[in-house]
């Protein structure tokens, strides 16, 4: 699909409109969101009240993501529209600016101040703030109060129910938050070093106390050279480092070449294991949750570190 034939079907879309449902007459509010994070957020604080669907599936990288026909029909389709925000969704943005003339489209990451986001501003496609704010649980508890409060606006009658669902995710997520703080404070602080294909954990870095490495920038958009790979294995040569770790939206070739030169300089580097970053696991798994992908991602680092 051509960008002008999208743009001529999200202006047509977007002026028809879909049929709102009444959620006081029983009907469920329709959400779409892009990422797996976002609709498993709307999912747990929304429940029996909405019906949610996502854009992004396992194993989909947002950054290079492109909206076909059909999203744009799920988009106009829905209630209110969730996306991350900072560029995450970076060929989108055209998108949601005709979609919020008829309907509520929330950036759930556009509530967070200045002082709490990464800034980069050498990253590719116009951003100039890490978006991967879900690594870090404590901003991720913010993204799911805008949640709450945008469901409790869209529909009142509900908004008790809204509220309870939250209170019990929120206190799952201090949970988590604890664990992963724990867990990453028990590797030995020389070992604390997470080295990936691109830079999408500055947040948990930051967060849990251990040093983040990408061989990309924080967007999969920007490219990346033969100087990065050789300054990225001396790197891992210079400092011992035994593991590193390939990721579930991201090729394996980037980070298979850095082994591959470490190799040759007599250094064996293993693969750590598997992370989710951008994407959440299968649908039915644990991993196919937040709480899961959190969790499956913490437990990953420790046993290839400690």
């Amino acid at each position: 699909m051509t960008l002008l034939f999208l743009s001529l079907a999200v202006s047509t879309l977007a002026g028809c409109g879909g049929t709102a449902r009444n959620p006081e007459a029983g009907g469920k509010l329709r959400i779409t969101a892009t990422t797996g994070m976002i609709a498993d957020a709307v999912s747990e604080v929304g429940g029996e009240f909405v019906e949610v669907t996502g854009l992004m599936g396992p194993g989909i990288d947002p950054h290079l993501y492109k909206a076909s026909q059909g999203d744009v029909r799920k988009l106009d389709d829905a209630d209110v529209i969730f996306y991350n925000g900072l560029h995450l969704e970076g060929k989108m943005g055209e998108i949601f600016e005709q979609m919020e003339k008829s309907k509520p489209v929330v950036a759930v990451a556009s509530y967070l101040k200045e002082e709490q986001l990464i800034t980069d501003p050498s990253a590719a496609g116009g951003a100039t703030h890490d978006p991967h704010i879900w690594f870090d649980v404590k901003l991720w508890m913010s993204a799911v109060e805008v949640i709450r409060d945008t469901l409790a606006e869209k529909d009142p009658a509900h908004a008790d129910q809204y509220q309870a669902n939250a209170e019990a995710y929120l206190k799952k997520m201090e949970e988590l938050d604890a664990y992963a703080k724990e867990q990453i404070a028990a590797i030995p602080a020389n070992s604390r070093i997470l080295v990936t294909a691109h830079d999408a954990f500055g947040y948990f870095g930051r967060a849990y106390g251990i040093e983040v490495k990408g061989l990309q920038g924080i967007n999969t958009m920007s490219e990346y050279g033969s100087k990065d790979v050789s300054e990225l294995r001396d790197f891992l040569v210079e400092n011992g480092i035994k593991a590193v770790f390939v990721e579930s939206s991201v090729s394996t070739k980037s980070i298979e070449s850095v082994i591959e030169g470490a190799r040759e300089l007599g250094h064996e580097v293993k693969i750590g294991g598997q992370l989710f970053s951008d994407a959440m696991g299968d649908a039915g798994t644990e991993e196919g949750t937040y709480l899961g992908m959190v969790r499956h991602n913490v437990d990953t680092i420790v046993k290839s570190l400690k």
